[in-house]
């Protein structure tokens, strides 16, 4: 079995994230769950790994994404829950998140809170959290708060979405 670079990212809620996540092409696989780093961001955080097949998707577009469908310049109350960050496993990826947000700031009226910060310790979610929206898509929290994430990467995003796993918005 081939497998796929990973990247971990940390923002919203991650039944949220995982769903946009899901919702692209070239994404082999995403695990929900909760991400530690180091230092001042060494407590769980809501996170989920996303792996994905460069040759069709790039790291750069997956940070992009992310920072539109997440709250990425609101340095909120709740950052400690839901950080605002880019997990990578190796330095090279570090250098490529870095670099991405430095141009990717120019997209944005605020500056940018997301960090990119090293992957040390991941946590999944029970089993029943798991893939939430696409199992439970018409309960008020997904229609509330999952669904315009959604509605907005098929509007911004519209050559990266899988079609085939988008339901209708």
């Amino acid at each position: 079995m081939k497998t796929y670079p990973r990247i971990a990212f940390g923002g919203g809620c991650h039944w949220c994230t995982e769903a946009v996540f899901t919702s692209l092409k070239g994404i082999t696989s995403v695990d929900q769950g909760f991400v530690a780093s180091e230092g001042e961001e060494s407590s769980f955080s809501e996170a989920v790994i996303v792996y994905y097949n460069p040759k069709a998707i790039g790291l750069e577009d997956l940070i992009l994404v992310h920072l539109h469908t997440h709250k990425s310049t609101s340095d909120h109350s709740m950052r400690k829950k839901y950080r605002s960050a880019i997990y990578t496993f190796d330095s090279g990826d570090a250098e490529r998140a870095t670099l991405a947000l430095q141009i990717f700031q120019e997209n944005f009226k605020k500056p940018l809170v997301t960090k990119v910060l090293p992957f040390r310790e991941f946590k999944i979610s029970d089993k029943a959290f798991q893939n939430y929206y696409y199992k439970n898509p018409y309960k008020p929290f997904c229609q509330t708060h999952i669904a315009p994430k959604l509605k907005l990467l098929m509007q911004k995003f519209t050559d990266k979405v899988d079609n085939s796993k988008v339901l209708d918005q």
